[in-house]
């Protein structure tokens, strides 16, 4: 009887870090999203041969890869590309409580542009990306975009860059 009370207190205190593995909130939620949708689109772009896009809708607070309105280009090519399904690794959005704080590609800013593209090539390149995000309970985190690798990293503490 010891040794089962012993391992229900073990589980017990083990539940709350199981849940928070499991349902992700917040700022864990917009960061893991964002890093799945930047992985998902330089696999494709590696497999397929040719570049893919993740476009960033800074004032909607959500990205997907591809479906940005057409360039000139596209529109010469006629390619139309379906709307990808929430929670697909195709596509995500930021919570209310998540601002961008900087949204910087190919060193301009576009943190108040209604669109902007980051481009995965085939050869694992990318455009700099860096993306500054704040919580609303001050928590940060700057994802950015290696260029060489297309390989993302993640900085808890990105005050150094706004400065």
């Amino acid at each position: 009887m010891v040794v089962v009370a012993i391992m229900g207190l073990i589980l017990a205190t083990g539940i709350p870090s199981i849940y928070r593995i499991w349902h992700k909130e917040g700022m864990r939620q917009a960061v893991s999203d964002v890093l799945e949708v930047l992985s998902h689109a330089r696999a494709q772009a590696i497999f397929r041969g040719s570049p893919v896009d993740v476009v960033f809708y800074p004032l909607e607070g959500r990205f997907q890869v591809g479906g940005a309105p057409p360039t000139v280009e596209d529109s010469l090519l006629l390619i139309t590309q379906p709307q990808p399904a929430a929670k697909s690794g195709q596509s995500g959005s930021f919570a209310e409580d998540i601002a961008i704080e900087m949204l910087d590609v190919n060193l301009q800013e576009y943190r108040e542009s209604d669109f902007v593209r980051v481009r995965f090539f085939p050869n694992g390149m990318c455009d700099e990306m860096t993306l500054i995000l704040r919580s609303s309970k001050n928590e940060w985190r700057a994802i950015s975009l290696e260029v060489t690798t297309g390989l993302t990293s993640v900085e808890s503490n990105p005050h150094n860059l706004l400065r």
